[in-house]
């Protein structure tokens, strides 16, 4: 079982903001009639909230990461079935940047400034979401659940008061597979294969408090350039026996591919997000042109986790989530990325709800500065969010994947950035859904 996740150039096409702020009511006007109803912000009204998202439904990282926003569909659908948040049915718009951030900027343009969204929720990409997290924050656009584990969504809320994270972070996930290979793996030769932008160089970070010694050779790659090979090479060159990787899916399957080519036999251990065994599969039968099929692919292989996924289907939020794919699913199955979208949808709505029935931009972060933390949810780990941090799930565990399930091999872990030490944490064993599949909680005072 296995999770999900992902700064490059800040390209902010701000089109004459003043006069399209101005004609389009973006930058926290309140007070429009729609629906019959008074706005409390913009983007509510009496019967909806219209909140958006970004995602690559196109292009090279569309591969797993374009299932997410259907996941949050399905279970949006659900709870507007089941009467929405206080009254309102949520409107939930999702338009493709195909992982370029130039395209970020102009979608998220038309989500603030045309569709007038009341939050930015899940937007996907370290490259992407870097180059419109000053823009939301400029205009006050909540922007939550930023789908990546980049640090610049949390760890600075002065600099950016209204962006959260939600996954766990690169540095904190390097951290704890830093020291179970140092404890388990000490004579490894260890070797980096990284994407070339925050998503590597806040693992590696991570990853040196525990095994610098250790690592013998760091080669990275750079999105869109799918030639791995004097990556791959090189590892091999200085006789890695040890691969960590922090990577997307798509370079998964091509550095397994490469080094089945290369003949090049390390233990392998990906971080989460490029670590789904099904996804991995069909990219690899693609990428060979069916010359590798029927197989496991990752057998063997090591990674983390920080929610049930389908490989679980006695655990109570996956079978919600699979209740829900059932009922409000477009087409496909349930798989991983579906599970991640529902999952933070479900973190969406309690921030809603305890921002109250009159839900403002400012109140809506407010809340999750006061009560964030104390979220329940399907994360194994807790969350972080407060006043002094922005920083979302904060832990996971070790498994190694056979037959496409994640097999423990450690228990929860929980850190923080920086020097926070690692700790045993089972303060989430016991969380389950509520009956009805909707959350409930109460409006901070």
């Amino acid at each position: 079982m296995s999770t999900w996740r992902k700064r490059a150039v800040r390209i902010v096409t701000v089109v004459t903001a003043a006069s399209l702020i101005g004609a389009c009511g973006a930058g926290g006007r309140s007070g429009d009639k729609k629906d019959g109803g008074e706005a409390s912000d913009v983007g509510i009204t009496k019967n909806s909230i219209t909140i958006g998202a970004h995602f690559p439904l196109t292009g090279v990282a569309a591969p797993g990461y374009g299932e997410i926003p259907s996941g949050a569909q399905a279970y949006f659908d659900y709870v507007n079935a089941n009467g929405g948040v206080d009254g309102r049915k949520i409107k939930y718009i999702v338009r493709d940047d195909g992982y370029n951030p130039t395209n970020t900027s102009q979608v998220t343009n038309e989500l603030v400034l045309k569709d007038e969204i009341f939050a930015m929720v899940g937007g996907l990409g370290t490259p992407t979401h870097s180059a419109v997290v000053d823009f939301l924050n400029a205009e006050k656009v909540p922007d939550m659940f930023v789908s990546s584990g980049s640090l610049q969504w949390g760890d600075d809320p002065g600099k950016s008061p209204y962006t959260f994270g939600w996954q766990p972070d690169y540095e904190s996930e390097g951290k704890i597979i830093g020291q179970y290979v140092a404890k388990n793996m000490p004579d490894a030769r260890v070797g980096l294969f990284l994407q070339d932008d925050d998503l590597g160089t806040d693992s590696e970070k991570g990853i040196r408090q525990f095994l610098d010694k250790q690592i013998v050779a760091v080669e990275k790659y750079t999105s869109g350039n799918t030639d791995v090979a004097p990556q791959i090479a090189g590892l091999a060159s200085k006789k890695v026996d040890l691969v960590l990787g922090f990577n997307t899916p798509s370079y998964t399957a091509l550095s397994q591919l490469t080094a089945m080519k290369l003949n090049f036999k390390p233990k392998w251990f990906y971080s989460s997000i490029g670590a789904d065994p099904t996804l991995i599969g069909s990219l690899l039968e693609r990428f060979s042109e069916g010359a590798v099929s029927g197989a496991s692919p990752l057998d063997g292989v090591l990674t983390t986790e920080y929610i049930p996924g389908v490989d679980a289907p006695e655990d109570p939020w996956v079978q919600l989530w699979q209740k829900v794919w059932d009922e409000h699913g477009k087409k496909g199955d349930l798989t991983n990325f579906r599970v991640y979208g529902m999952s933070h949808a479900y973190a969406f709505v309690q921030a809603l709800q305890a921002a109250g029935p009159n839900p403002t931009r400012d109140g809506l972060v407010a809340a999750m500065e006061k009560v964030g933390a104390d979220l329940a949810g399907p994360p194994l780990a807790p969350y972080r969010y407060g006043k002094d941090s922005h920083m979302g799930i904060s832990g996971m565990r070790i498994v190694e994947l056979k037959g496409g399930t994640g097999i423990d091999k450690t228990p929860v872990l929980v850190t923080d950035i920086g020097d926070a030490p690692i700790k045993e944490d089972d303060s989430a064993a016991n969380d389950a859904p509520p009956a009805s599949g909707i959350p409930n909680v109460k409006p901070v005072g």
